[in-house]
């Protein structure tokens, strides 16, 4: 018995514990994401890419924040590798159950796709936000978890000796082909996002649906006289709050800049120029206003408006 430990290499002995903690990692940091997204709360990060990646349209799925599917993912990750060490083992970490078979099998699947999704979703923040907008648009939250799931995959292949290649390799390229083809058609809609209040070239994803009030014309035309500007993008979930707050009529004076190629009439130079942080971003009298959609009474305070005060849409 010693003499089979010793021919075991240690990372096949300790491979599962390793998947098991990194994948717990990722669920902590998959976690905390999923927490500030729900609760509405900036997240954390040394750059203005992470709340700006995690705002974008990338972010959702299902109406859902991504993270909270990684989440997901690296419990289900933490539980196959974990589980199968409750089972009898034969002193070289290796279970006898068939059911350590099935578990590799799923966790080779698992990591397979978490490594492709996240190689694509790289692909994204360094061709939609890097490109554009530099080095302060790096998600350092997005490159962890792609890091993480790499790692798990890594581990997993390395964890253990596979003796049926040919139906390893069958498995990697039928969860690839099937990732792949499925995180395109989520995603698919992002490139033509039309509304219907955005007209036939429009490219605004969501409806103002609220109405404006007398007060809300009057802090909109005020905003308008001082030259009040609104940085913002067309899929900007906190954007569309903050539209909603003023009702469709009154957001029609509001002097709007779409920062994303993709919007109608996009001014990305002027943003990349603002140095923005997120959006929306507000610049009233020289200065600019970040941290998400603003009650109309501050915007209403910060801008030296006086007049009428009985908003009608508060947040």
């Amino acid at each position: 018995m010693i003499s089979r430990r010793r021919q075991t290499p240690w990372i096949q002995r300790w491979s599962r514990q390793l998947i098991g903690a990194i994948a717990l990692l990722g669920a902590i940091n998959t976690a905390y994401l999923t927490f500030t997204k729900l609760r509405g709360i900036e997240t954390a990060c040394p750059t203005s890419g992470c709340e700006q990646v995690l705002s974008g349209p990338y972010a959702t799925v299902l109406n859902q924040p991504l993270s909270l599917f990684g989440l997901l993912a690296y419990i289900t990750i933490a539980v196959l590798a974990l589980a199968p060490l409750a089972l009898k083992s034969d002193g070289t970490g290796k279970t006898r159950s068939p059911v350590d078979q099935w578990a590799w099998l799923a966790l080779f699947a698992g990591t397979t796709a978490m490594t492709i999704f996240s190689g694509y979703l790289m692909y994204i923040m360094v061709t939609k936000y890097i490109v554009l907008y530099g080095a302060k648009a790096v998600c350092v939250y997005c490159i962890v978890s792609a890091l993480f799931a790499t790692t798990l995959f890594v581990l997993t292949l390395i964890g253990r000796t596979w003796e049926d290649l040919g139906q390893l390799g069958f498995i990697g390229l039928a969860v690839g082909m099937v990732t792949i083809i499925g995180t395109l058609g989520v995603y698919a809609h992002i490139d033509r996002p039309v509304d219907a209040d955005a007209g036939d070239s429009g490219t605004q994803q969501y409806s103002i649906t609220s109405t404006s009030g007398p007060a809300e014309l009057a802090l909109a035309q005020h905003l308008k006289e001082i030259d009040a500007k609104m940085y913002s993008a067309f899929w900007c979930p906190h954007c569309h709050d903050q539209k909603q707050l003023f009702g469709k009529e009154a957001f029609k004076l509001i002097q709007y800049i779409e920062c994303a190629p993709e919007g109608k009439n996009p001014q990305v130079e002027l943003c990349q120029k603002s140095g923005l942080k997120g959006y929306p971003t507000w610049e009233i009298n020289g200065k600019l206003l970040e941290g998400g959609a603003k009650p109309l009474k501050e915007l209403a305070t910060v801008s030296g408006y006086s007049g009428p005060s009985e908003f009608k849409n508060k947040m």
